[in-house]
């Protein structure tokens, strides 16, 4: 402890309608805080005392058949797995942080998806909506991780159809949803274990839920009785859309003690009004730009913002709205989930700079 207890300065704010809580976190409580709860969390043996201090770079263990439970309970065995393609970007990038390597990747890597791969001379095989199956299969795979999601852009993504004509040509195929940090962490427990490459479990999944938890112990420590209401919008090239908890930004919101007021009132999830939102006064507006085409996105996010009634909105008097990052809050954060929670509680719990 320091010779002095850090504090925690309050701030009334005034909204449109009622008065609300911005809390405002001292660097030293943060500091304090952070250390105290990531010390609770570091293991008694690290990697490196129980490697001995004579070997740096943890190799892949040694291991046999790894039988696993995918996404669509389906019972998947597999044997250290060399020739490797991921239909969608996001879930290659999963297979190279724990460790493996691809030979096949879909075309959303480069497009869309701002990920990167580390594999070498790795073929594209379409879109993750629109998969070449021959090309899958003439790069002769021992294993192809699929999504298992059916929707993706315009509701198209659907790899479900797949299965079988992959399993005709001797082909394993394994399924994965990945929406929240829980899935990823599932995920990443599973591609470990075939890899043998648990130190990058640690890595890339163990001392992220440990940086969130951090994360959701500040919350718990400055958050007040009444929760956030909140209002998560993407912005894509047909129009406006709300998300509700069950979204991956919509899940970390939720994590972070808010009340998202698409759950209070469904509706919007298919009929969006901003009177309707006027009505229902959230505290904080989020909104995620999206879709192939972001010039459109942003086209509907400026008629949004002009809107005669945005202005009137609590929040936006307030300057409690904010445009999320694609990188963390549209495409999957994967190894910086970390990053995309502490964001969302700075919007939140953080006074912003004016």
């Amino acid at each position: 402890m320091g010779a002095r207890t850090a504090k925690v300065a309050l701030q009334k704010e005034t909204g449109a309608s009622k008065k609300r809580l911005r809390v405002l976190l001292s660097i030293t409580l943060i500091a304090t805080l952070a250390f105290s709860l990531l010390a609770g969390c570091q293991p008694k043996t690290t990697e490196q005392e129980a490697l001995g201090s004579e070997q740096q770079a943890p190799v892949a263990q040694k291991v046999g058949p790894v039988t696993f439970t995918d996404d669509l309970d389906n019972e998947i065995t597999v044997e250290d797995p060399q020739r490797v393609v991921a239909t969608m970007g996001s879930l290659g990038m999963i297979w190279e942080l724990a460790g493996g390597t691809l030979v096949g990747i879909s075309d959303d890597v480069d497009t869309s998806s701002n990920y990167y791969q580390v594999s070498s001379d790795v073929q594209r095989i379409g879109d993750f909506t629109s998969i070449d199956l021959d090309k899958v299969i003439a790069l002769e795979p021992d294993l192809v991780i699929m999504t298992s999601a059916t929707t993706g852009r315009a509701d198209t993504a659907d790899q479900l159809g797949y299965k079988d004509a992959l399993g005709a040509a001797g082909i394993t195929a394994a399924y994965f949803t990945v929406t929240t940090f829980q899935d990823y962490l599932r995920m990443m427990n599973v591609c470990t274990q075939i890899t043998g490459r648990i130190d990058l479990f640690r890595t890339n999944a163990a001392d992220v839920k440990s940086n969130i938890e951090t994360t959701l112990s500040l919350v718990a420590a400055v958050s007040g009785s009444e929760k956030p209401r909140v209002l998560l919008l993407t912005t894509y090239s047909d129009g406006v859309r709300v998300q509700n908890t069950k979204t991956q930004t919509g899940s970390m919101l939720s994590f972070l003690n808010t009340v998202n007021i698409a759950n209070e009132n469904p509706s919007l999830l298919t009929d969006f009004s901003l009177e309707a939102v006027l009505e229902a006064n959230p505290d904080f507006i989020f909104v995620v730009p999206m879709g192939e085409n972001s010039e459109a996105a942003q086209k509907h996010l400026k008629e949004l913002t002009s809107h005669p009634v945005w202005g009137q909105l609590g929040a936006v008097k307030n300057g409690d709205f904010f445009t999320l990052q694609p990188e963390l809050f549209l495409y999957k954060p994967n190894e910086r989930w970390g990053d995309a929670y502490e964001a969302l509680f700075n919007y939140l719990y953080m006074v912003q700079e004016a």
